[in-house]
């Protein structure tokens, strides 16, 4: 059996964290969400059909041919209009019943194994505030109907991204016409073929992790790292490190002395951790990081070659890549009135629905030393802050 996965799109709504890599190329735990959903697939299907297209080199050097035994096969999507359209590009690859999944949210493998039941099926999950996803509307577990994002309540059962289709899905998606945005949708070709057969709602029964925002990273981490259960240190760490709760440390990784490390935390290779760090749980450092003396990181996800100097705090934050942090630099991470904080998203306010969020930072940023953040503040790849310097909005 052959799966199709989307990683062609170039996504806006997660920048600045995506302004230099495709999404599906973020790490959560410390590997990238195209990598989770490899894995969950494993010992479903023998090939995948990745569709990429803005930065696809990335995605093509780090995952190669092959990824355990699954065969990888690249469509370029030359325009990115839509996942429809996506799904049209890999026509020619795909024959009888196969599986289509989002490339950047992450699936389970039960979710894999439950929408494998049926002939055809789509995942959805119920929601509480479905607003912010296409729902379906299903009849005694079929679907009879597909709404985008609606702003009445039309139904609570979320779209996944999670399909199984067949060869009939062509001629649909053929039919379609662009959205307002100017996308063929897959939705759309799904509801239309399902006014002809029988196409089954499964309701999710493991996990899924919707990544739309840049405060989803953080949600996804601590999922993930929630269900680590047992530790591996490959690393070295010196007298004196207190090490409670499960943690990952890779190999050629130092923990300097005095360091605290409460789990579930995972740290990547070849870094070097304090002396006096205090690393609380929820917390992912990838590889080639240095944490200065006396920081305090918590619930937060660190990319690779980021070094953060001594005297700093970070909670509920993401960090990308080659990021230089200047001595002394605080991330507040929670608003004097306790109200939930927003953050600007192309343009629009958007409530994060979180009481605690601190800094969103791309790639190759270098703050100043006594750099103070607000919260909820974004800054964007290569930026820099002065010494001293009060960051009260967003540096783009």
């Amino acid at each position: 059996m052959k799966a199709v996965l989307f990683a062609a799109g170039k996504s806006t709504r997660t920048h600045p964290l995506t302004f230099t890599k495709p999404k599906v190329m973020l790490k959560i735990a410390n590997k990238p969400i195209l990598e989770h959903n490899l894995d969950s697939l494993k010992g479903y299907v023998d090939e995948v059909v990745i569709i990429v297209g803005f930065m696809k080199n990335m995605i093509m050097e780090y995952l190669g041919d092959e990824f355990k035994e699954i065969k990888l096969t690249y469509v370029e999507q030359k325009e990115q209009l839509g996942t429809g359209h996506a799904l049209l590009a890999a026509k020619d690859h795909v024959k009888d019943r196969f599986i289509v999944m989002n490339g950047d949210d992450i699936y389970s493998e039960e979710n894999i194994r439950c929408v494998l039941r049926e002939d055809l099926s789509v995942l959805v999950k119920k929601m509480e505030d479905p607003s912010r996803f296409g729902v379906w509307v299903v009849n005694k577990g079929i679907i009879n109907g597909f709404a985008e994002k609606p702003k009445n309540f039309v139904s609570d059962l979320a779209n996944c991204g999670l399909y199984v289709l067949d060869e009939g899905i062509f001629s649909e998606l053929a039919k379609l016409k662009k959205t307002e945005r100017g996308e063929y949708e897959i939705n759309e070709a799904v509801n239309m073929l399902a006014q002809k057969e029988k196409v089954h709602a499964i309701e999710s029964e493991g996990y899924w992790l919707p990544i739309g925002y840049p405060w989803d990273v953080i949600d996804a981490n601590k999922f993930i790292l929630d269900g680590i259960n047992t530790s591996e240190v490959l690393g070295e760490t010196e007298s004196y490190v207190t090490i409670k709760g499960p943690v990952r440390i890779g190999k050629g990784t130092v923990i300097k002395s005095g360091t605290y490390i409460e789990g579930p935390v995972v740290i990547g290779e070849d870094c070097v951790i304090g002396p006096n760090c205090f690393l609380r749980p929820f917390t992912s450092i990838g590889n080639r990081c240095r944490i200065g003396s006396s920081v305090e990181i918590k619930n937060s996800v660190i990319g690779d070659g980021t070094k953060i100097s001594h005297l700093s705090y970070f909670g509920d934050s993401v960090l990308g890549d080659n990021i230089n942090i200047g001595a002394g630099t605080i991330a507040a991470n929670i608003r004097h009135d306790r109200r939930d904080i927003e953050m600007f998203v192309k343009g629009e306010r958007i409530n994060t629905r979180r009481r605690k969020l601190g800094v969103i930072i791309g790639d190759s940023v270098k703050t100043g030393i006594n750099t103070s953040i607000y919260p909820g503040r974004r800054i964007w790849p290569g930026k820099t802050t002065l010494p001293g310097e009060i960051v009260k909005k967003d540096i783009v």
